[in-house]
């Protein structure tokens, strides 16, 4: 799992929410604060020297009311000098007493007495007069960049306006004090920020860590690890949570037992199944599909995930998937090819939820391809025996009808008639005992009368006794080693065998042909071969030859005396013996027919 960044830790984010909320309250009451103290301060230091300008204003309007001075008596300028400069302080830069026309009549400032009796050009001297009210500003001093509080106070009696007192005080002092408490405040506000990180943090690790714990947890169990726990650091909410947290592992764990063992007896039943099984999603999609399927379908697994079933099953231009849903019967999906047919059986299942709700559908695929051919095998076979014992029993009638008609009153025509029936007889007891025989191998109800024969004696005495016997122009070649090779055979059934292929050979041959007999020994198997010179299988014939009443060219076949059952009954019987038999052929250039049998060497005269 990713592992979290600093900045996006929940420790530090309790801490940063922590700090910015003491921070944001800190500074909302240093604000608060300064803002009052500074307005405090101000009013304390406007208020003083207005109090003492109202005390100058008393003294001033009464020396400009009066009438008369003596000659002992100061001057009015001498009068006010004294006044203001009685008055001066640390707090007071300057303070100038104007007429009501505007002229300075005395100042405090002992370097500026020039002004006195000038005309004073401050605007708020002419706004105080006018309006008969006090004005006050504060500005910078050019010279020292200190600010400056500035007052113009009217001096009024009776209603007239005398003058007014303008007053220059220092008012930087309080600025100066305010600077040095934000300082101290800032001091206070650092340290206190310090202390508040240090315990922000310790405070922080008391929720984070039971989190933290949780989250590993929760990233072990992830990853399939159920054995850690969370450990419990109280029994507050986080620790009842860290118990819940603990409580919940054991459930998953137990449920995580018991779903994989579910799944495992799921995946081995679906693995061990003959049939294949295909699940899908409620919108048809394969979500999935076990081994037997894919062998089945012949697939990739990759190629018919999330695929439609219609289209994976070769069936979505005849079915939907809604169709495939109300299926209720099986249908047969025919994969057959030219060279071997193959066929399956699909089953369809709906899933669904207790509301009817359909979740998805499953289908069971069967291979039925065996199962057809088995029912077609047995329509075939039926056939060929009703047809087989039609044809005789047809000449049979028809002989039988024309002796009955007088035939046999006509010395030349009965005895040929009879002996046409006759055949025809003998025809369909050969025909009769070759199915008793198969019959009786395919029931397993027979015995094998065994015993050890040296294979090229028995082989020749076959040879021999048709070489005698053959009418047509054919050479027998025989291609036998001298070793003596011994096998344990039922002499009889091997006999039948060997006769039936020989005898095959012989009918299909030309005249002048060559038929050659080999043996082999290889590993400890003994192959024989039987090779004529006629006429030749097809190649998409060749593998058939053993079946049934099978015939390459029925017509023929028929007419030279064959059932159709000799090449079947030998496959059987060298089956079981424990050898194979086969052929191998070239249309026009003559059949190999081969078996094989398990043989023992003779060593040192052990079977003589």
């Amino acid at each position: 799992m990713q592992k979290v960044g600093f900045f996006k830790s929940i420790h530090v984010k309790i801490v940063l929410i922590y700090i910015l909320l003491i921070l944001l309250a800190m500074q909302i009451i240093g604000l608060y604060f300064a803002r009052e103290l500074e307005h405090t301060l101000k009013d304390s230091f406007t208020n003083s020297i207005e109090e003492r300008v109202d005390l100058v204003e008393f003294s001033v309007r009464t020396e400009m009311r009066k009438k008369e001075r003596g000659e002992a008596d100061p001057t009015l300028e001498q009068s006010l000098r004294t006044i203001l400069y009685s008055i001066r302080s640390e707090d007071i830069n300057e303070i100038r007493v104007i007429d009501n026309n505007f002229r300075i009549l005395a100042t405090s400032e002992t370097n500026n007495q020039s002004i006195v009796g000038q005309r004073s050009t401050e605007p708020i001297v002419r706004q105080s007069i006018s309006s008969e009210t006090p004005a006050n500003k504060i500005r910078l001093d050019p010279q020292q960049e200190d600010r400056i509080w500035v007052l113009a106070s009217p001096i009024v009696y009776q209603g007239e306006v005398l003058g007014t007192i303008y007053l220059e005080s220092n008012i930087e002092t309080v600025f100066e004090q305010m600077t040095e408490i934000n300082r101290i405040l800032a001091g206070g506000t650092a340290m206190s920020l310090a202390i508040t990180v240090i315990l922000g943090i310790l405070i922080a690790q008391t929720i984070t860590r039971p989190i933290s714990d949780m989250r590993r947890q929760a990233q072990a169990m992830a990853k399939g690890n159920f054995s850690r726990k969370v450990r419990v650091y109280g029994n507050d909410e986080i620790g009842q949570l860290a118990i819940a947290f603990n409580h919940l592992t054991n459930r998953l764990q137990e449920a995580q037992s018991t779903t994989e063992g579910e799944r495992r007896k799921l995946a081995s039943v679906l693995s061990n199944m003959t049939d294949g099984v295909i699940a899908t999603d409620r919108k048809g999609r394969i979500i999935l599909i076990n081994d037997p399927a894919l062998r089945l379908l012949r697939v990739p697994r990759e190629l018919v995930l999330h695929r439609p079933i219609s289209s994976a099953l070769g069936i979505e231009s005849q079915y939907a998937f809604e169709d495939l849903i109300h299926m209720k019967d099986s249908i047969n999906l025919d994969f057959s090819s030219p060279e071997r047919p193959y066929i399956l059986r699909a089953n369809f299942s709906v899933i669904q939820k207790e509301t009817g709700f359909v979740n998805g559908l499953i289908t069971v695929l069967h291979d039925n391809t065996e199962q057809e051919k088995i029912d077609m095998e047995r329509r075939e076979f039926v056939a060929n025996v009703s047809h087989e014992l039609r044809t005789p029993l047809t000449t049979m009638r028809s002989y039988l009808e024309a002796l009955a008609d007088g035939a046999w009153q006509d010395k030349e025509l009965a005895p040929s008639f009879l002996n046409v029936t006759q055949t025809e007889t003998e025809r369909m007891i050969r025909l009769v005992n070759d199915l008793l025989q198969l019959s009786k191998m395919d029931s397993r109800d027979y015995d094998l009368n065994k015993e050890f024969v040296e294979f090229n004696k028995f082989f020749n005495r076959i040879i021999d006794r048709f070489e005698m016997s053959k009418s047509q122009q054919v050479q027998f070649v025989r291609l036998l080693p001298e070793s003596q090779f011994f096998v344990e055979i039922d002499t009889d059934k091997l006999t039948q065998v060997i006769d039936n292929i020989i005898s095959n050979a012989l009918k299909y041959s030309p005249d002048g042909g060559n038929i050659r007999f080999g043996i082999i020994a290889q590993e400890g198997l003994l192959k024989v071969m039987v090779s004529d010179d006629g006429m030749g299988i097809p190649k998409e014939n060749v593998e058939r030859i053993f079946d049934r009443f099978y015939r390459v060219d029925r017509a023929r076949a028929r007419s030279m005396g064959g059932s159709g059952l000799g090449l079947a009954i030998a496959r059987e019987m060298i089956e079981s013996h424990g050898g194979a038999i086969w052929a191998e052929s070239e249309e026009g250039n003559g059949t190999t027919i081969f078996f094989t049998l398990p043989f023992e060497l003779d060593e040192a005269g052990e079977w003589d």
